[in-house]
């Protein structure tokens, strides 16, 4: 299995859910690409602009003001933001 399994979630809405190959954001220890086969991982989101690439190699932005990251066992990642 090549890609990771992705979900971006404001308070409001689904922002983002599907496969994708990567996904770039600022942490509170700084900026990171999180890959498939990730190491479980969470983290407090800073301001940025997410960017994420998905499985047929399309870009999209997401603008983020906080949040937190949550990357699980088996590729499972999951984005709580405030836009």
């Amino acid at each position: 299995h090549n890609f990771m399994q992705l979900g971006v979630y404001s308070l409001e809405k689904v922002l983002y859910h599907g496969e994708a190959v990567s996904v770039n954001c600022q942490t509170a220890s700084g900026e990171i690409t999180i890959l498939n086969h990730h190491r479980p991982l969470i983290s407090i989101l800073k301001q940025c602009v997410m960017k994420i690439l998905d499985k047929d190699q399309k870009e999209s932005y997401i603008n983020v003001s906080s949040g937190f990251l949550n990357v699980a066992e088996g590729s499972q990642v999951k984005f709580l933001i405030e836009e």
